[in-house]
């Protein structure tokens, strides 16, 4: 109970979709919150005078401010307030984890439910793009430079926005022909609708960002390329694109995809939106699928909706360890996604003609942690069984996009071929050239990358502005 004895204002749930009407169709899975439920939720919030929620959230909302001015009924001034420090506050208030961020440092969360600061703050977003009104217009100093932002997803996107706030002259360059990045090729429909990303980078274009598509840079342009046409500061947000396999035998068989592929088949593609997008995709009968993070969640369900009868997550872990959020391994659950834990694929099995049949399995136990802090999977010896499947999603992640790197010699690279920048400015080893998200980390999730531009752009501006100081150029 509360002090003044009333009973506390519980933590409040989003409507959404019935289960079994919702695997029939690809449309955005929660509806949001309604107006009073919005203001409700926000009078849970302490209000703290140093919040360390905050201090969770790598692109540095003031949490407290916007929500209370959702509680007072300013919309529009909450939603003004976190456009000053996101620019993409509608996509983070969707898939951003901030179960283990923000909302894990809420001090209403030691003792009750911690406030729903992401359903919050996609109310704010959902509102202001539902009640348009001016735009926002940055105009250049005669201080302002020329930068060039390679890949439009979310760090990209960030760095991007923040810095023609900044008043830099921003060129966004993306290889496909639609711009987001994994918000468009990765996550599916229903946790991410289309629509959503395209208002989002509108925004970003209407700040004067020129965005670029189908400009692969390494290919059809090189960053040496970039600085001769005039560019002072480059920044490389490319992200994370190449998938990864097990090693295993059979990965080349009929019927076995990368996540990658399969996703961006349905997503970018729009096998989804079948027979009016007649892209080739299988539609296996009963669908397996190799991993435990957001990843392997979305190719499971996605599997269901485009007709499987029987869809199985194979993860050599048990629940507790899996890395996908609560909230998607409970949808899933809820669409009557299975799961074999503590199972490893070791071989895919084939017919006669080269189409996957079934995976040779190992049942694990846990042992010690390992470096991820979880027990580490240990193989049962003689254990081994079948599971039948005619389609396999390979979900276990994905390594830095190699193209860019390759095609350019000064990047120093590290391990798995990140390329190497400082953690709190992206600078590279190439003077000017800065860069942040999965490609300098490998696969993480879209609330660091942004955090990563963010922080990039901040040391793009001080260099810049330094070297014009110096009456110098890149």
């Amino acid at each position: 109970m509360a002090k003044n004895n009333k009973p506390s204002i519980p933590r409040q749930r989003m409507a959404e979709q019935k289960p079994e009407e919702r695997i029939k169709n690809f449309d955005e899975v929660p509806f949001g919150f309604t107006t009073e439920q919005a203001q409700k939720e926000a009078s849970r919030c302490l209000q703290c005078k140093n919040p360390p929620c905050v201090k969770g959230c790598p692109v540095e909302i003031d949490i407290p401010a916007f929500i209370r001015s959702i509680k007072e009924g300013d919309f529009s001034g909450a939603a003004r307030k976190l456009g000053e420090t996101n620019a993409l506050p509608a996509i983070c208030g969707r898939v951003c984890p901030q179960e283990d961020q923000c909302e894990k440092l809420c001090v209403l969360g030691k003792k009750d439910q911690p406030v729903s600061i992401g359903y919050l703050e996609r109310f704010a977003a959902d509102w202001k793009r539902e009640h348009p009104g001016g735009k926002e217009t940055v105009s250049s100093p005669p201080g302002g430079r020329k930068v060039a932002v390679i890949g439009a997803g979310p760090a990209g996107l960030t760095a991007a926005a923040d810095l023609a706030r900044m008043g830099h002259r921003v060129t966004l360059l993306e290889a496909l022909h639609r711009p987001g990045g994994v918000l468009v090729y990765g996550i599916p429909e229903f946790r991410l609708p289309k629509e959503i990303v395209a208002r989002e980078v509108r925004n970003v274009e209407e700040l004067g960002v020129e965005l670029k598509l189908d400009q692969v840079v390494g290919k059809t342009v090189t960053v040496d390329e970039l600085f001769d046409e005039g560019f002072e500061a480059i920044f490389i947000g490319t992200g994370a694109g190449l998938p990864k396999f097990m090693g295993i035998p059979g990965e080349n068989l009929n019927g076995v995809y990368s996540a990658n592929e399969y996703l961006t088949r349905s997503n970018l593609m729009k096998a989804y939106r079948f027979p009016e997008y007649d892209t080739p995709i299988i539609r296996g009968k009963k669908a397996c699928v190799i991993g435990g993070g957001n990843v392997a969640m979305d190719s499971a369900r996605t599997a269901l909706r485009l007709g499987a009868k029987e869809t199985l997550v194979v993860y050599r872990r048990t629940r507790a360890e899996m890395p996908a959020r609560e909230d998607e391994i409970v949808h899933a659950e809820e669409e009557g996604v299975k799961f074999s834990y503590l199972t490893l694929p070791v071989r895919y099995l084939k017919d006669e003609n080269g189409w996957v049949t079934g995976i040779e399995c190992l049942r694990m136990k846990l042992g010690e942690p390992d470096e991820s802090g979880r027990r580490r999977p240990l193989p049962i010896e003689g254990s081994e069984f079948t599971i039948d499947c005619d389609l396999v999603v390979v979900a276990i992640g994905n390594d830095p996009n190699p193209l860019l790197p390759r095609a350019t010699p000064g990047l120093k690279l590290g391990r798995k071929g990140v390329i190497e920048a400082g953690p709190e400015t992206g600078e590279t080893s190439m003077e000017g050239v800065f860069a942040g998200g999965d490609i300098t980390t490998g696969a993480a999730t879209v609330i660091e990358a942004m955090g990563a531009g963010k922080k990039a752009a901040r040391a793009i501006d001080a260099s810049l502005k330094r070297k014009n100081s110096q009456g110098k150029t890149l």
